[in-house]
């Protein structure tokens, strides 16, 4: 079994799917990793120091999908549309492809990854039950994402963050308000504590207010019906027009008093619903910012453009896209350790093993022998749930 790494080539990314300090583990499942020539090296991972531990290193891109039987990458086609389509020439049926494939954002990748048919793996769509925790990427970089989210709103908004007693007199703390309590919400609101601001924190779930608090930040209760904000896949689910309404109107008087605003609100394979108008950031103090982490999934923030930075009366509005990218080391340390605990599921003695009736390989299987077998991708796709593979009859 040898398990290819190629270089990422979606643009700006800087992380690498396999870090050195895996090898070894993998080595113990029975694979040889193959890595692309310089893959690591925008993360800090020299090609000398893989040998070291027992790899690989590849000439060129088209010798590790040549020779290898399973290929793992950061941004596969799909969470990576333009460049990526060019690995599909390079693909061959049977092979097998893991990595993020934003496959309920970008379901037509899947078509041509089950035209040439590989066996694809999406990470985007593990389940949340405990067994996969381990696995659970999304959450790894939605870590590394919300901690970084608080460093640069640090550095963007015109004042300090903790309290000061100064010789010049007292330095009042920045008050931030983190939107959506989930991974990076909540490592937000930790790191912004941490760095001494006065930090309130609001979900469409009640049920996470003692989270919140745990981590010293007061939960804002906004008097709305919120019984079916959460999914029973554990993630957030979309509310209707109308819900979003009344929250906006709630929650202007609470931005108005921020200085930093963190949005993170995103619903898998849906645009991210609009919680700050125009207006509300019209209100904020001049020199304020609004740090806006669903940019990529069309923002939170009615006025964020992705990738941009924008002045709107004084107010900045950041829209930062592939975050994760800019802590490099650390974020493909956590994603190969993500990678391998999916891949010791997944190899059964120097194997990849199908199991279906295992739910994590179930749920997370895009494509099989010639066909996109995720019944989710498949509804998104228009196609008809049953595909009558072995994966979909599992799932029917």
């Amino acid at each position: 079994m040898i398990i290819g790494v190629p270089r990422e080539t979606y643009p700006g990314e800087r992380r690498v799917a396999v870090v050195p300090a895996v090898v070894s583990q993998l080595a113990k499942i029975g694979a040889e990793v193959l890595i692309e020539k310089d893959a690591g090296r925008r993360a800090g991972f020299a090609d000398a120091t893989y040998q070291e531990q027992g790899a690989s290193v590849a000439a060129d891109r088209a010798e590790v999908f040549a020779k290898a039987d399973l290929v793992t990458q950061v941004r596969g086609l799909g969470a990576n549309p333009e460049v990526g389509r060019q690995d599909l020439g390079l693909l061959r049926p049977g092979q097998v492809v893991i990595g993020f494939l934003d496959p309920l954002g970008t379901p037509d990748a899947a078509r041509g990854l089950a035209e040439k048919g590989a066996t694809a793996f999406a990470l985007e769509l593990l389940p949340r039950i405990s067994r996969a925790q381990s696995m659970d990427a999304l959450s790894a970089m939605a870590t590394v994402a919300g901690y970084q989210a608080v460093l640069r709103a640090a550095s963007a908004v015109n004042k300090m963050f903790p309290l000061m007693m100064t010789a010049a007199g007292t330095i009042t703390p920045a008050k931030v308000l983190i939107v959506g309590a989930g991974v990076a919400g909540l490592q937000a609101i930790a790191t912004a504590h941490r760095l001494g601001g006065v930090v309130q924190a609001y979900d469409v779930r009640p049920a996470v207010k003692e989270q919140v608090e745990s981590l010293g930040a007061k939960f804002v209760e906004l008097e709305l019906e919120t019984s079916g904000a959460e999914a029973a896949s554990g993630y957030a689910q979309a509310m209707d027009e109308d819900f979003y309404r009344r929250q906006r109107e709630m929650m202007a008087k609470v931005v108005a008093e921020c200085d930093v605003v963190i949005t993170t609100a995103a619903i898998p394979g849906k645009k991210a619903p609009v919680l700050i108008t125009g207006d509300m950031v019209r209100n904020m103090r001049p020199g304020s910012v609004v740090f806006d982490l669903a940019a990529e999934g069309g923002g939170n923030c009615e006025l964020t453009q992705p990738g941009e930075t924008i002045d709107v009366d004084g107010v900045s509005v950041v829209g930062p896209v592939n975050l994760p990218s800019s802590i490099p080391a650390d974020a493909s340390q956590m994603y190969a350790r993500n990678i391998t605990a999916f891949l010791k599921n997944l190899i059964n003695d120097g194997q990849v093993a199908i199991n279906t009736e295992d739910q994590i390989i179930r749920e997370t299987l895009l494509t099989y022998k010639g066909e996109v077998v995720n019944a989710r991708v498949r509804e998104a796709l228009g196609m008809p749930r049953g595909a009558g593979s072995p994966a979909e009859r599992s799932t029917a």
